[in-house]
């Protein structure tokens, strides 16, 4: 909106300093200080308005090392976070861009889900929360939306991606089924669907799935959000897509805005879940910062970076399927009764998802946090990276 007004002021009364809201580099900060601003000022308020409220976490008995002194810590932040991007990305960003108007909607869309789950598990006492179906649903829409818009959208239209580590660094969609011959041109926008799909629902699961102690979801968040305001930036500069050989996508900068927003919000609200954590973001945070995320790289163009960049998801991803997987084994070998469990020596891990494992073995929450987040920032460099690794 300031965007629109600073732009008017300038070229109606050639308002001092009104012209530079035209770069999107001064956007994009403001709209990073302004959403760590929004956290920090209504970060205390909003942890006492839930306190009065009496909206806590019920923990679930794990005998993890502190796990009960968490009981009755305000949760559903998420909120917090959703209102810290939204707000700047509506203040700074041009809300006629087709990409941004992807992102809010993404933005809400998820953080309604997981605010329905939330809702259901605080105020329903029920801990199973929203049937995992549903959120299923939810996610398979939004990748379904998004793979439309980006295989039809007049303006954008392209089943095209970028692929790392390679020289031939555009990638067709096309060539998965080439062997349709002829037809393969008018079929793959179903196989970029699928991708889309496929992606937003991994991504989603899987920030959900990291969102179990103290300031990892938002610590991971933060790093990934911070190399894909990168990589934004310079998909959408022609002169640094020419330079670094890589897709150039006309509007893709004014993405910058929104996810420096993204940026602040998870930096702000990390200054209140680092341990021991003044409040949680519940579902309604995580879901979304996952399926922001996965929305993201695939508007940039730069889904096949996730594994490299969301490596920490990756993982925690596959620990709880390997866990799984390595009990059915087990039980189907040993023919195990119904409802005996697997003795613990006899896991492929001690518990899942694998920063629980870690806990298991008797490493305190700040340092698995840290550890972590070195691991997250690595890869975040390593994915910078691989724009000239070709």
């Amino acid at each position: 909106m300031l965007y629109y007004l600073f732009d008017w002021l300038d070229r109606a009364f050639d308002f001092p300093g009104a012209g530079v809201f035209q770069y999107i580099s001064f956007r994009a900060a403001m709209s990073a200080i302004t959403s760590l601003i929004i956290m920090l000022l209504f970060g205390k308020p909003f942890i006492r308005f839930i306190r009065r409220k009496s909206i806590g976490e019920t923990v679930r008995n794990l005998g993890l090392d502190g796990q009960k002194e968490k009981e009755g810590t305000p949760t559903m932040g998420g909120l917090l976070i959703l209102a810290a991007i939204i707000i700047p990305t509506l203040l700074f960003a041009k809300l006629d861009n087709v990409y941004v108007v992807a992102m809010l909607v993404t933005t809400v869309w998820l953080g309604i889900i997981g605010f329905v789950d939330d809702y259901i598990k605080v105020f329903r006492r029920n801990k199973e929360g929203l049937p995992g179906k549903f959120k299923v649903f939810g996610q398979v829409a939004l990748g379904l939306g998004v793979g439309l818009l980006l295989a039809f959208h007049p303006s954008i239209a392209s089943t095209k991606t970028t692929i790392p580590f390679f020289k031939g660094n555009e990638f067709d969609y096309a060539w998965l089924i080439s062997w349709m011959g002829d037809w393969a041109l008018d079929y793959t926008w179903v196989v970029y669907v699928l991708v889309a799909i496929f992606v937003v629902t991994a991504v989603s699961n899987a920030a959900n799935l990291t969102d179990g102690i103290d300031g990892l979801a938002t610590s991971t968040a933060s790093i990934i959000g911070g190399a894909l305001a990168i990589l934004a930036w310079l998909s959408g500069n022609i002169i640094m897509a020419n330079y670094l050989n890589i897709v150039y996508l006309s509007d893709i900068g004014e993405l910058t805005v929104f996810i420096t927003a993204f940026v602040g919000a998870t930096l702000g609200f990390l200054w209140f879940n680092t341990y021991p954590a003044e409040m949680f973001m519940g579902d309604t945070g995580s879901l979304a910062l996952g399926g922001i995320i996965a929305v993201f790289a695939l508007l940039i163009r730069k889904e096949l970076l996730l594994p490299v960049l969301c490596g920490i998801y990756v993982v925690e991803d596959l620990s709880v399927i390997w866990q799984t997987w390595g009990c059915k084994w087990y039980r189907r070998k040993h023919k195990l009764p119904i409802g005996q469990p697997v003795p613990v020596d006899k896991r492929p891990l001690l518990m899942s998802p694998l920063h629980h494992h870690y806990q298991k073995q008797g490493f305190k929450e700040p340092k698995i946090v840290q550890r972590f987040a070195i691991v997250g920032i690595l890869l975040a460099i390593i994915s910078i990276v691989t724009l000239k690794l070709r």
